[in-house]
């Protein structure tokens, strides 16, 4: 009965998609202004591409023109921003993205605007 059981599992297994990690992207808009830099921050596609592709329809639908993504990640990723300054970060924590959100962003007036994990 277990070799059964056993057997079932394996083939299961290659049966159904197993997604190993879900992705996340982030799109912005450093157009100097006298407001902070516009974002999309989208997780849990499916694929790098999803990600970017929805991170940058996120930032259009704010009202930027100019979106880019600047980073994608699998784990945590985080954004951070001034009027003139932005930087985004990814890692394994949240902490641990924006950390390297707030060292990119390299400003004082720097604040994190926004962490996701999946």
């Amino acid at each position: 009965m277990i070799r059964k059981v056993r057997l079932f599992s394996l083939a299961m297994s290659l049966v159904l998609p197993i997604s190993a990690f879900a992705v996340g992207a982030i799109a912005v808009d450093d157009e100097e202004g006298l407001t902070e830099p516009g974002y999309g921050l989208v997780t849990g596609r499916d694929t790098k591409e999803e990600a970017k592709r929805d991170a940058l329809k996120l930032c259009a639908k704010s009202g930027n023109d100019g979106c880019e993504i600047v980073a994608w990640f699998e784990n945590c990723g985080a954004y951070a921003a001034s009027k003139k300054f932005y930087g985004a970060g990814w890692g394994r924590t949240k902490e641990a993205a924006e950390n390297m959100a707030m060292e990119k962003c390299g400003n004082d007036n720097c604040e994190v605007v926004v962490a996701e994990c999946e």
